[in-house]
């Protein structure tokens, strides 16, 4: 039976790397995750002044409640969504010069209501180019706070970094939400504030933030649960196929985990334990209609595997996936068809109905997004020959996923 040592959540990493900057002091990461977005946005934050020690298991960071130390600095971002929004809004609480920019990819992602919503809160922000995206430069001079609407109908991100600087304001926050897409993502972002010793208060779709700053603290990231889809579908499309992630199970922070009640209703044996979650193929996978507007960055992984199930899988509420490192509704779609499948999208949703593809040896477009070949290198233990035109970047998330999912694949029967 595989059992696979997932590396650290992105997510939680890039959170941690705020938090630790914007503490009142020294804090340890242990375990974060070592990949190029974060790689980029640690390299962000020495950038603007902050110390980042990094060893194997952990990275410390100096902390400054009152912003970056740094009074100038240009920050590229690399293609990190995380590094993009959320070091903006930190630079805002300092007192500098700080220009943002990022690779063509990431330069084409929206950032537009995050743009507002720090112009309603005084910050000096402009866009260089087209306006709501990068490159961008912040003259900041300390955030008073306030009350702000906000649209995170495209992205939690906008949410999450303004819920971030709020305990960097003079006077708090109030933020007001109009729309919101991946609770769970915000979810980890209060859970993890409170780690650092802030207490988010929510009252519907207003959330308050106090003012008053984080402290350090000594914090372990747990593994990544959009990562651990890939292992458990694997699992999942393999007749008595079984992966175990350890230390991702009940009691874990990401939503992402929620992909498993997906592939159990499907079919699969599921079973989350407190210190991981097993899956096991039992030969069988029905198809399905399911919302994964709070999970959307597993529709992929769920996408590749729909052709072996034994009726229509329909993916609906996922717009936002429009909007990621590509137009990942298109980009399943198209990848499926190159698979020999039937495949068809609509502005939110995706329906693919079963029949194993027949097609060997297909390419994979990748369209840069690492999602999508962790995602179909899943469909390959089932259609021999499948390659990629660009296996390597997966380096965004997960470097050695290759070699991993090799070892796994090496484990399953078959």
């Amino acid at each position: 039976m595989p059992v696979v040592d997932i590396p650290g959540s992105k997510s939680i990493t890039a959170r941690a790397l705020f938090l630790a900057a914007a503490a009142d002091g020294v804090t340890t990461l242990l375990r974060p995750l070592r990949s190029d977005d974060t790689e980029g946005f640690a390299e962000g934050l020495t950038a603007l002044g902050h110390r980042v020690g990094r060893t194997a298991d952990a990275w410390q960071v100096d902390g400054r409640p009152q912003g970056p130390p740094a009074r100038e600095a240009d920050v590229f971002c690399r293609d990190g969504a995380t590094t993009a929004r959320f070091l903006p809004a930190l630079a805002a609480a300092g007192h500098g010069t700080y220009r943002f920019d990022a690779s063509p990819q990431m330069r084409r992602r929206p950032l537009l209501p995050l743009t507002r919503a720090l112009r309603d809160l005084g910050v000096d922000l402009r866009h260089e180019e087209a306006e709501g995206h990068h490159p961008l430069t912040v003259r900041a001079a300390g955030v008073e706070g306030g009350e702000v609407v906000l649209d995170a109908g495209r992205s939690s991100q906008y949410l999450t970094a303004l819920l971030l600087l709020g305990p960097l304001t003079r006077k708090g926050l109030r933020i007001r939400v109009t729309d919101l897409v991946s609770v769970p993502y915000v979810e980890i972002t209060i859970a993890m504030m409170r780690a650092f010793g802030v207490e988010v208060a929510r009252e519907g779709d207003v959330f308050a933030v106090p003012p008053g700053g984080y402290r350090a603290t000594t914090y372990a990231v747990e593994p990544d649960a959009s990562t651990a889809s890939y292992f458990f579908a694997a699992a999942a499309v393999t007749p008595g196929g079984e992966v175990t992630v350890p230390g991702l199970g009940a009691g874990a922070l990401q939503g992402d985990l929620g992909f498993v009640d997906v592939l159990r209703r499907m079919g699969a044996e599921v079973s989350v334990r407190p210190d991981g979650t097993t899956v096991r193929g039992t030969g069988s996978l029905s198809g399905l209609t399911v919302n994964m507007r709070d999970i959307s960055d597993t529709m992929p992984t769920l996408a590749a595997i729909a052709p072996f199930a034994s009726g229509p899988v329909r993916i609906e509420d996922v717009a936002n996936t429009r909007v990621k490192e590509c137009d990942r509704l298109d980009a399943c779609a198209e990848n499926l068809r190159r698979l020999g499948a039937d495949a068809r999208t609509g502005p939110d949703w995706i329906e693919i109905h079963p029949g194993a593809p027949a097609t060997e040896g297909a390419e994979i477009k990748s369209c840069g997004d690492h999602r999508i070949v962790m995602s179909f290198a899943v469909a390959g233990l089932r259609v021999p020959g499948i390659s990629f035109d660009d296996p390597g970047c997966v380096r965004k998330t997960f470097p050695g996923f290759h070699e991993a999912f090799a070892a796994v694949r090496s484990g399953l029967p078959g």
